[in-house]
């Protein structure tokens, strides 16, 4: 890279498409009513805590289905007919929540919206990776996170205003929801590209999809780390308040902790990639995934304001300096003919990760009450030691050989 992008030139020459992708992770964040409100909803309406709960549980599992189905299809499909269809039938599903008349029918409309809300990621990550040059990756991708970091700063509040609006009712904050995301199907359908993206060339001894991605050894490493990497990375939304109130510390400080996560990440984070995309890809993953372990190691230091505050602050600069090449990587590493598989499988683990890391940062909290921070920072450690071999750059030798036959 001779110049470094920056953030309104390079917004500034992308093509429709590119603004159209953006504006839609805003939109799909900013719509993202559902796993907030769908709680409050189905006990306000007289489910019980455990229905609601289980609810929740078959969203998150839709969502995780979704993207695994999304990456099967985006290079078959493209990713207008892919945003249209999942952007379209998201809305129409939320919207029905209102009015299903039994609780086995809600839950599959509940499934079936998770599905349909992330249907469309792989193949719109996808196509953002391929209408951006070599030298804008990361730039673009940040650009890609501050869009999702606002949008899910915006939605509980505009959801929330939405529901006093309505005399506290629940109907306008799901109907907007149904809406906004139908209007980016539409937006969808007129800006970007129709078709499928173009054939790349397919290597005579591939086996095609996920089969050949599984073969490259290296990313798989990066896969798990990124699995790990999800795992830590949420526990700042589950055990972290937990640890919080079993200290007898105001809720005050952890609500502030949450806010100093966003307000860092939303002002600094395109401003200083500016700087971090011209380093070396393997630095820049490995700083940022150190600095969130030994942020959350912080937090296991006497509990107190000045620790949660620090300890913030230090991930939260992990998360600036790393997540735009984190989600920029699998664009980048992949061969062009399975760009959209291993776009999805990231998105899939980094989505387990965060799916599965509140389960098990409860559970050891539960055994080790404060002492579960250093725990959980070994798996930050284990994040960074495997994204560091799996970003090896491969020698001479070996960078004359195909992609899918490298090893660890």
């Amino acid at each position: 890279m001779t110049e470094r992008a920056q953030v309104l030139s390079t917004l500034r020459v992308a093509p429709t498409a590119v603004r159209t992708l953006l504006a839609g992770v805003f939109v799909n964040r900013l719509s993202g009513f559902l796993n907030i409100f769908l709680v409050l909803f189905l006990t306000g309406t007289g489910r019980t805590e455990e229905q609601a709960a289980l609810a929740v549980g078959v969203y998150g599992a839709g969502a995780v289905a979704g993207v695994l189905v999304g990456g099967l299809f985006a290079a078959r499909i493209g990713a207008r007919t892919a945003t249209v269809v999942s952007m379209s039938s998201a809305g129409v599903l939320t919207a029905a929540l209102l009015y299903l008349p039994s609780y086995p029918l809600l839950l599959v409309a509940v499934a079936l919206a998770g599905v349909a809300a992330q249907f469309y990621r792989p193949a719109s990550a996808t196509l953002l990776s391929d209408l951006v040059p070599a030298g804008q990756q990361v730039m673009i991708f940040a650009m890609y996170r501050f869009c999702l970091n606002v949008g899910a700063t915006v939605a509980p509040l505009l959801g929330l205003g939405l529901y006093h609006l309505a005399g506290d009712a629940y109907g306008p904050v799901f109907w907007a929801e149904g809406l906004i995301a139908l209007a980016y199907a539409v937006l969808a359908a007129v800006t970007l590209p129709p078709g499928r993206r173009p054939a790349a060339v397919v290597p005579a001894d591939t086996r095609g999809g996920y089969r050949d991605m599984l073969r490259d050894r290296r990313y798989v490493l990066y896969l798990v780390a990124m699995f790990f990497q999800g795992a830590v990375y949420v526990q700042y939304l589950s055990t972290l308040p937990l640890d919080v109130s079993a200290g007898g510390l105001p809720v005050f400080w952890y609500t502030l902790a949450v806010s100093l996560n966003g307000l860092v990440v939303i002002a600094v984070e395109l401003p200083a990639t500016k700087y971090t995309q011209a380093w070396p890809m393997r630095l820049t993953l490995c700083l940022g995934l150190a600095l969130i372990g030994i942020g959350v190691a912080a937090y296991g230091l006497p509990a107190g304001p000045a620790v949660i505050l620090a300890a913030t602050l230090v991930w939260s600069l992990g998360e600036v300096i790393g997540g735009p090449a984190t989600y920029a990587y699998p664009g980048i590493t992949a061969p062009p003919h399975l760009k959209s598989h291993y776009i999805s499988a990231f998105q899939l683990m980094l989505g387990l990760g965060t799916a599965i890391g509140p389960v098990l940062g409860g559970w050891l909290f539960l055994t080790l009450h404060h002492q579960v921070w250093p725990v959980l920072a070994i798996a930050s450690v284990i994040a960074t030691a495997l994204t560091w071999v799996a970003t090896k750059p491969p020698s001479p030798a070996r960078a004359e050989e195909k992609p899918l036959e490298e090893v660890a």
